[in-house]
């Protein structure tokens, strides 16, 4: 590499409760992905390292700042040193009321962060190790968080309050957060693009339709409502989430015996397609089994869809119309029967509103690497 090429390097990486990925952008005038790949089954046994295009090498990776190594060390193939990064990317799934945009990354950012560790368990505890070794392995680098909350702090008080005694927003901030903003950021300024309009012109509805499941209404490039809440578990059916429910549900488990643990488990690992079907979490298994006659597979994907166009259909009412609804995700990319079906549903008022559909594949990472671009430059 050319002493011209130093700092245009940016890396981004996603920690998850048992992996890493990362993808290595080069920015010459725009930003350009040259790698990407992930270290999975942190902790385990064995754990495994796999570039995009690559095979799966065993390695030796017991916790994320392990992990991390790997990661560092097999860049070093790519570029001169981790010291020749521009920044660094964070995903951190929560940043509560307190984070409004991306950030810089100093202590004390990083000690709020941890504070809003009980509300994303899974997710932020992994995000601060691994922010913690690069700000210890590349002490020259700019590290920057980019939260997956700050596009849904836009989002009004009479959207975001839930209707429970008003003490315990103020006391223990439970409200609506919302989660994969991100993803509903990107895929919003590429509608903007696609549709060749001003992003604060236009109403669009974006639907991030992976196992995780969330829909967001968006005005003037803003978020202004979005069907997760406190936590990823409200709202739409998912993989193994079953979003909205009854919570008298949840005591009437508990009186027969459940413990919370359990219910909890159920909730979010054993619900949605899953629990439904009694087959799988993938959207593409039960459709597969649906059209052989699975009648389990046939509710579970009705399920999904009805709920889906539900979501859509109060959102068009909500903004008054919309210029388009986007897929994105998985399911929402890939999966053209659940597209196809929700149109159905929706046709009448999406012909009357003069509603398109879109289909924009998502890419966070590309989003966090222009996020360190706009803070760093």
């Amino acid at each position: 590499m050319k002493k011209s090429d130093l700092k245009t390097w940016i890396l981004t990486l996603n920690a998850g409760s048992s992996s890493i990925k990362y993808s290595l952008f080069q920015y010459k005038g725009k930003l350009r992905v040259e790698e990407k790949g992930m270290v999975e089954k942190i902790g385990e046994e064995s754990s495994y390292f796999e570039k995009s295009g690559g095979r799966k090498i065993k390695v030796k990776a017991q916790n994320h700042g392990q992990a991390l190594g790997v990661i560092l060390k097999d860049l070093l193939g790519k570029i001169d040193s981790p010291s020749s990064l521009y920044g660094v990317g964070h995903r951190v799934v929560h940043g509560g009321e307190k984070f409004k945009d991306s950030v810089i990354i100093n202590s004390r950012v990083l000690k709020t962060i941890k504070k809003f560790s009980h509300l994303a368990p899974l997710h932020n505890p992994p995000a601060i190790v691994v922010i913690s070794a690069c700000m210890n392995l590349l002490k020259s680098v700019p590290q920057v968080a980019v939260f997956d909350t700050s596009f849904h702090q836009t989002i009004p008080e009479r959207a975001f309050i839930y209707a429970l005694p008003y003490k315990f927003y103020t006391r223990y901030r439970i409200r609506r957060y919302g989660f994969h903003g991100t993803s509903h950021r990107y895929v919003t300024i590429e509608a903007a693009r696609r549709l060749g309009k001003d992003v604060s012109s236009l109403k669009l509805i974006t639907c991030h339709l992976g196992n995780g499941c969330s829909i967001t209404a968006v005005d003037k490039g803003k978020s202004v409502d979005t069907s997760m809440g406190f936590t990823p578990l409200e709202g739409l059916v998912m993989g193994t989430r079953c979003g909205d429910i009854d919570p008298a549900i949840i005591f009437y488990l508990a009186q027969r015996g459940y413990k919370l643990e359990e219910i909890e488990e159920i909730l979010n690992r054993k619900s949605g397609l899953l629990g439904i079907s009694g087959i799988s979490n993938d959207m593409r298994i039960v459709e597969k089994k649906m059209r052989k006659g699975n009648t389990r597979a046939k509710i579970a994907y009705e399920v999904f869809v009805y709920r889906l166009a539900k979501y859509i259909s109060a959102y068009l009412g909500i903004l008054g119309g919309a210029d388009a609804v986007v897929f994105t995700a998985g399911i929402g990319e890939h999966q053209r029967r659940v597209r196809e079906d929700v149109k159905k549903i929706l046709n009448p008022i999406l012909r009357k509103c003069g509603t398109r559909i879109l289909v924009i594949p998502t890419n966070e990472e590309l989003m966090i690497a222009k996020e360190v671009l706009r803070l760093l430059k």
